[in-house]
């Protein structure tokens, strides 16, 4: 929760001028509904709550991932418009997901930030559309590092995985390099 709240709190300060005074540990009640299996849970705010909702969450099947190109997408924060985002998983082909190159640099997948495996270690992008929560919390644990990685780095790394809020290193979905295209 520490991440989502540092986030959070920053979204606050850059997008409407103020220190977040509401701490989302404390905002957020599951609903019986939700307390038996996995689920996710989204809250839209401005400058107050709006909406908090909870999803039930099912693993994606990520076998393969394509390199897409797009030099001007800005996505610092979550955002209920992810149009940029699905335009380019429009392109993944016959691939499960798409890995966002921008300005050359390998960034993040339509859905999650990247890491990469090779053979000793796990590096994830330094420059990622989303720094996510849970990127935060492993390169802060020490489990994986930052490093700048562009397109032709792909091939000194044994397997990707995609890391978001509910996926850690254990529980990502791995693809092989050779996967890439």
């Amino acid at each position: 929760m520490e991440f989502h709240q540092a986030r959070f709190e920053k979204a606050c300060r850059e997008y409407f001028g103020f220190s977040a005074q509401i701490k989302l540990i404390e905002r957020i009640e599951i609903p019986e509904f939700a307390q038996t299996g996995l689920f996710r849970c989204r809250v839209t705010y401005s400058q107050q709550i709006e909406k908090i909702e909870f999803f039930a969450y099912n693993y994606r099947q990520i076998k393969s991932l394509k390199l897409v190109e797009d030099n001007e997408i800005d996505y610092p924060f979550k955002y209920n418009n992810r149009e940029s985002l699905n335009r380019l998983f429009e392109q993944r082909g016959t691939c499960d997901d798409i890995i966002i190159l921008k300005k050359g640099l390998v960034t993040d997948s339509s859905y999650a930030n990247l890491v990469f495996f090779d053979g000793t270690e796990w590096w994830t992008p330094s420059a990622p559309i989303l720094p996510g929560t849970q990127r935060a919390r492993l390169i802060n644990d020490g489990k994986i590092r930052e490093r700048r990685i562009i397109a032709d780095d792909l091939k000194n790394f044994l397997k990707a995985g995609l890391i978001n809020a509910m996926n850690n290193l254990e529980e990502m979905p791995q693809i092989d390099i050779a996967e890439i295209f």
